[in-house]
């Protein structure tokens, strides 16, 4: 199994979901690592811990952690700054792509570009292909149409969307899964301890409502997979 690179938005909704138990099978069963960067980590678990809204979540994806079911990558204080580096120039690729009038529109955070400085870190150092794990709409899309993004943009503001079309090249290289095709996984490999019927499509639907963007289409399409 390739490692996984998670951002925080899956991590939080499988916690939020009172899925994290699956998390800890799907590793036991495939032997991938699950990786987090340094700023993931401060999202989930760090800040989460100091605020009493928040700290529940915090506490769980803390035992994951000290578990070794998520980690940090293996990877020298070099590579570090080296990601560093990387992760700041994809946020200045990613956030002057595309145009309003005089305002270019953000579109990646700190997090999301981490992650995909990680995964290329990992492929340029080690010669590993990565998955990213982002449930996010911007930053999926942009690796996989980005030109498709750019039209949702102009239906989202309802405005004309100039992009800088050389800058899409710079996202193609990222392999993007969802927390729902995580889930879809553990039950096809009967990870779900809840054997009901209904389970699959109440799992999607969760993660959905929580965070992860997927059609009612895709859900209906996993669900018809199965049956």
């Amino acid at each position: 199994m390739k490692p996984l690179i998670f951002d925080a938005g899956p991590l939080i909704n499988f916690s939020m979901n009172g899925l994290l138990d699956v998390l800890t099978k799907l590793k036991e069963r495939f032997n991938g690592e699950f990786l987090i960067t340094k700023e993931v980590k401060r999202e989930i678990i760090d800040t989460p811990l100091t605020i009493k809204k928040y700290e529940l979540e915090g506490i769980r994806l803390e035992k994951l952690f000290n578990q070794g079911i998520i980690k940090h990558a293996d990877i020298t204080d070099k590579q570090v700054e080296e990601l560093r580096v990387i992760r700041e120039n994809l946020l200045q690729i990613a956030n002057n792509t595309y145009k309003s009038n005089s305002r270019y529109i953000h579109i990646l955070d700190k997090g999301e570009a981490a992650a995909f400085a990680l995964s290329i870190i990992l492929k340029k150092y080690k010669n590993i292909d990565s998955y990213l794990v982002i449930d996010e709409r911007t930053a999926r899309v942009l690796c996989e149409n980005p030109e498709n993004l750019r039209k949702l943009l102009e239906k989202k503001f309802n405005t004309k969307i100039k992009a800088n079309l050389s800058n899409y090249k710079e996202f193609e290289q990222f392999k993007i899964i969802r927390s729902t095709e995580l889930a879809y996984i553990a039950y096809k490999n009967n990870l779900i301890p809840i054997k009901d019927s209904r389970t699959l499509e109440a799992m999607l639907y969760a993660l959905k409502y929580h965070g992860c963007s997927i059609s009612e289409e895709e859900i209906k399409e996993m669900i018809n997979m199965v049956r």
